[in-house]
């Protein structure tokens, strides 16, 4: 009697913050393993999670219910949005401007032609998916997880060459045309779950509405932005900044979702039109800058939605020589479609092979591509099944990896030759 009492009182928050703390312990030791691999932290905590996700093989069911947790599912949906709100101040609407001709079309051909590798891998190997599976798989092979390459050019000191720089800018651009395509290819398959096929007018609209939200946003953004953050300096309370930075964030994620797409094309977009200039009076009476204000909120959120990708990913699934081939099939169409970029490159001496490898990596935003696949659901089942989801992942592993020895390979290679400065918006 008195142990059902004492359970009766059990606080049930306690259960919920155990698995906190295990999914914190795990994505940190996976990322200090990671780094001291000389690979980004990403892959350390994907793979902490991968780890405790099939701890069951072993006989040991202690992470699943940690797998299963609500708690855990919201804080990783939240993590992710601060994931894209902070990628977004990481660039600006100047930069997107200015990366001019050569950069735009190196975006272009990086997102058109990996959309096209990866619905012809699927429509080869996969053909009883069908077309809107074929199509997400073309979706989640066409944004680059920049970050990563940010990270080896500035390790290198090549920064201002002018491979880096197009590399840089055609990332920003490459990011909101991803973007618009999840748009469309998540409205055409929530349609088709509901019975109904869109017509070219409807995929019109869909691209439109993406598209009018983006251009909107932005242009909203930049005129209310300056004004908002000089009526929020007057106040004297603490962590002021932050707070409208966040309440920008959630509030153009709303927007989003409203309006049919996926919240963090809100998160993004808040995050892009933010410039220091916006927090000038906060500066001058000595506070840090948004970004550095955002950093610890994403060094404890962003890890939850990690690990639980990984978590998701089941190994039993390799066992499958089909799983096998899709993977492999999907890393090669990603390394090919992205060297495709190099195309894009012209009227500039520049090392066409290093703004291909450059632009390689998938990271984060090919599993934020691939969780999203796990919610839309066409004809009452996941778009992307199990078995799949790990033959992304594996893509996303390989892809993330390979990338910095490769550039380090190639500048170095190239190295002989003068670095080469962007000459202007014409390019």
């Amino acid at each position: 009697m008195l142990a059902a009492a004492a359970a009766a009182h059990v606080d049930p928050i306690a259960g919920v913050v155990l698995h906190l703390a295990i999914v914190l312990v795990a994505a940190k030791l996976g990322g200090e393993l990671a780094i001291r691999l000389r690979q980004p932290p990403v892959l350390g905590e994907l793979v902490a999670g991968l780890v405790m996700g099939n701890l069951a093989l072993l006989q040991l069911d202690w992470c699943e219910n940690i797998r299963s947790d609500p708690a855990v599912d919201l804080l990783a949906r939240l993590g992710v949005i601060v994931l894209l709100f902070q990628v977004g101040l990481e660039s600006t609407v100047k930069q997107m401007l200015e990366v001019g001709r050569t950069a735009a079309l190196v975006a272009v051909i990086g997102v058109v032609t990996p959309f096209a590798l990866g619905w012809a891998v699927g429509a080869l190997l996969a053909p009883a998916l069908g077309p809107y599976v074929h199509a997400f798989l073309g979706a989640t092979l066409s944004a680059t997880s920049v970050g990563i390459t940010a990270r080896v050019l500035k390790d290198l000191g090549a920064t201002q060459r002018a491979e880096a720089r197009i590399i840089l800018g055609a990332a920003v651009i490459d990011d909101v045309l991803g973007l618009i395509v999840l748009a469309v290819v998540g409205g055409l398959i929530a349609a088709a779950d509901q019975g109904t096929t869109l017509s070219v007018g409807d995929i019109a609209l869909i691209l439109g509405k993406a598209t009018a939200f983006l251009v909107g946003s932005l242009a909203l953004g930049v005129a209310l932005a300056p004004r908002l953050f000089r009526l929020a300096s007057h106040l004297r309370a603490r962590g002021v900044l932050l707070a409208v930075g966040l309440v920008l964030c959630f509030t153009f994620s709303w927007l989003a979702s409203a309006i049919g797409l996926a919240a963090i094309v809100g998160a993004f977009a808040a995050g892009l039109v933010l410039e220091d200039v916006h927090y000038e009076d906060f500066a001058l009476r000595g506070e840090r800058s948004l970004e550095h204000l955002i950093e610890p909120i994403s060094s404890l959120l962003v890890p939850f939605f990690f690990v639980l990708m990984g978590m998701r990913i089941d190994l039993r699934a390799f066992a499958d020589p089909e799983v096998l081939g899709m993977a492999g099939a999907l890393t090669v169409a990603a390394v090919l479609g992205k060297q495709a970029c190099a195309l894009g490159v012209w009227r500039q001496p520049v090392d066409r092979l290093s703004v291909g490898i450059g632009m390689i990596p998938r990271g984060e935003v090919g599993l934020i591509f691939a969780s999203i696949g796990l919610t839309l659901t066409l004809d009452g089942q996941p778009v992307i099944s199990s078995a799949l989801y790990s033959a992304v992942v594996a893509m996303v592993i390989v892809t993330t990896m390979v990338t910095p020895p490769a550039l380090t390979w190639s500048l170095g290679r190239s190295a002989r030759q003068p670095a080469q400065p962007v000459q202007g918006p014409s390019q």
